[in-house]
């Protein structure tokens, strides 16, 4: 998963942004998470001119962190 980086660590520069999330059953938080990160990032479906003035390692979104909320039924999380 691109988008699921257990290691990252945020720089001070970046934007945080909190998603309260439910997988669907069968998904696993950190796949659901990461699929929220890759529709909040900077990809689009069509290939524009300025795809190659920025990298895009540096600014797409990132899923770092995963956590329950507790007393929820269904469980949702925190992302």
């Amino acid at each position: 998963m691109g988008y699921w980086r257990p290691d990252h660590e945020p720089a001070d520069t970046d934007v945080l942004a909190a998603f309260r999330l439910i997988p669907q059953p069968g998904v696993e938080p950190e796949e659901a998470a990461a699929a929220v990160a890759g529709e909040s990032s900077t990809a689009t479906w069509t290939v524009v001119w300025t795809d190659r003035l920025t990298a895009y390692e540096n600014y797409q979104g990132k899923c770092y962190r995963v956590e329950p909320v507790p007393g929820t039924d269904p469980q949702q999380y925190i992302a």
